[in-house]
């Protein structure tokens, strides 16, 4: 009697095997990428004729129609699901679309304005002005830092180090207290930023690295690598929300050091070959701009632990951005244009 019982389960488990390979999702774009103003057009490929009873289609959480307009969907990598009731059965279908930018990024570039010395020791993650005075946090396991700079002279004149088993990253200074990531320490540190004082400390959540950090006035902007920016709650710097960061063409990965300026993200982005900045929109999460920072590096002291372009700051009273690099021996007051 067992026995049959095990033989009819296996047969069972074959046969709802075999229903679930006889089902696929079909879509209109075979590349599964779109932009807002396409429409996603789906169906079901039912390979052997199986009695379909219904489909319920989901993008991400939201139930969709099977022609569904994409226009009030964000941007982003998305999961799109097919569940197919089939004789009593249910089956799930799973695959990934991008919804990306609708227009390619304008290209920028800069007019160095100043050139000011640097710590060339600084491994430079972060940088933010308060009060005129200029704020920067270094990177590094054992050499992690928070300073208060004097820009004009390169003098840092208060610094506080890490605990060694940190790596400093992004700050941003809001309602009057410093925040600081660390990179895979899963932890921040808010502080009092007069007197360079830890106050308290916060774990991460669904980010589970620390890159960039800005602030809108009210919330915390965090990148953390992926292509995903994270908006905090100011006040418990919970996760309450996040963009996703999008070209016309693919989702955007490495975004370091932030800076919002003018209801804008200025980003910088870790790559090794190119001085690149981004612009994004953070209601959108598209990449609306493409700084052109080349050459900047070949203007700083060549040393052997010479990394790439981070860093940026901007200065409200003077509308010029500060940046610098990991390493790099000057500090660039720039302003940013359009290419002709």
């Amino acid at each position: 009697m067992k026995i049959w019982i095990l033989l009819l389960s296996l047969l069972f488990l074959k046969c709802n095997s075999d229903l679930k390979k006889d089902f696929k999702i079909s879509l209109q774009e075979t590349s599964r990428k779109f932009t807002a103003q396409d429409t996603l057009r789906l169906d079901i490929v039912n390979q052997k004729n199986h009695p379909i009873d219904s489909i319920v289609y989901q993008l991400g959480m939201k139930k969709i129609s099977p022609n569904e307009s994409l226009i009030k969907h964000p941007l982003g990598v998305h999961l799109l699901t097919a569940t197919v009731y089939s004789s009593g059965k249910k089956n799930e279908y799973q695959q990934q679309i991008s919804i990306l930018s609708n227009a390619p990024p304008k290209l920028y570039s800069y007019t160095i304005v100043n050139e000011y010395p640097h710590d060339k020791n600084a491994y430079t993650q972060g940088l933010e002005f308060y009060r005129d005075t200029l704020y920067e946090s270094t990177g590094l396991r054992g050499k992690s830092s928070l300073r208060k700079v004097d820009y004009a002279t390169g003098e840092v004149y208060q610094k506080i180090n890490l605990d060694k088993v940190y790596f400093g990253e992004g700050i941003s200074i809001l309602n009057d207290k410093l925040y600081q990531l660390t990179w895979q320490g899963n932890m921040g540190f808010q502080y009092d930023p007069d007197q360079l004082k830890m106050e308290r400390s916060f774990p991460y959540q669904n980010s589970k690295e620390g890159w960039g950090l800005c602030n809108d006035g009210k919330n915390l902007y965090k990148s953390d690598g992926s292509h995903q920016i994270w908006i905090l709650d100011s006040k418990t710097q919970n996760e309450i929300d996040k963009i996703q960061v999008m070209t016309d063409k693919n989702a955007l990965k490495k975004i370091n050091e932030l800076e919002w300026v003018d209801g804008k993200i200025y980003a910088n982005t870790y790559q090794f070959k190119k001085e690149v900045g981004i612009i994004i929109n953070p209601l959108s999460g598209a990449v609306e701009g493409v700084i052109d920072f080349s050459g900047l590096k070949s203007k700083v002291e060549q040393v052997p632990n010479l990394d790439v372009l981070n860093g940026i700051a901007y200065h409200p009273k003077r509308k010029t951005f500060f940046v610098t690099g990991k390493n790099w021996s000057k500090l660039f007051e720039v302003k940013i244009s359009l290419k002709p």
